[in-house]
C-alpha cells in the first residue's frame, strides 16, 4: 500500500547550485516536486518537452516566463503550466526567486537534477 509524502519547510532531497538550491520534495512516477530557489543568473532557453507537463508556481520573487511566443511576469501566486510541445523557459525576473516546479509524470528530470549535481561535486 503505498504511502503520502509528506515534506515540511526546508525538508527534503537538497541540491545546492551556484545560482540558487533544487530541493527535491516528491519523486514519483506520475510527478516530480522540486522547489528551486535561483538567482538571475539562471537563465532556462525556451524548450519544449514531449514526454510531460512542466509546471511552475511562483513562491518568491519575480520570474520571466517564455509562454509560446509571448513573455510573462509572474510575481508570488503566479503559476504556468506547459503540456507537452508546448514552448516555455523562465528566468528572475531581477534578484532571487524562488517557485515550485511540477514535473507530471516525473519524466525522469530529478534524476537529471542528481546526476548534475553529482558531476559537480
Amino acid at each position: 500500500m503505498a504511502e503520502p509524502i509528506v515534506s515540511r519547510p526546508g525538508e527534503g532531497e537538497m541540491h545546492p547550485r551556484g545560482d540558487g538550491y533544487r530541493l527535491i520534495r516528491a519523486d514519483l512516477e506520475q510527478i516530480g516536486a522540486i522547489e528551486m530557489e535561483f538567482d538571475e543568473t539562471l537563465v532556462v532557453d525556451p524548450h519544449t518537452h514531449d514526454d510531460h507537463t512542466d509546471s511552475f508556481l511562483v513562491l518568491e520573487g519575480e520570474v520571466e516566463f517564455t509562454a509560446g511566443d509571448e513573455t510573462v511576469v509572474l510575481g508570488p501566486g503566479g503559476f504556468i503550466s506547459s503540456p507537452p510541445g508546448a514552448r516555455h523557459g523562465f528566468r528572475s525576473a531581477g534578484g532571487r526567486a524562488k517557485v515550485l516546479n511540477l514535473h507530471t509524470p516525473g519524466a525522469g528530470f530529478i534524476d537529471g537534477i542528481r546526476r548534475t549535481s553529482t558531476e559537480r561535486s
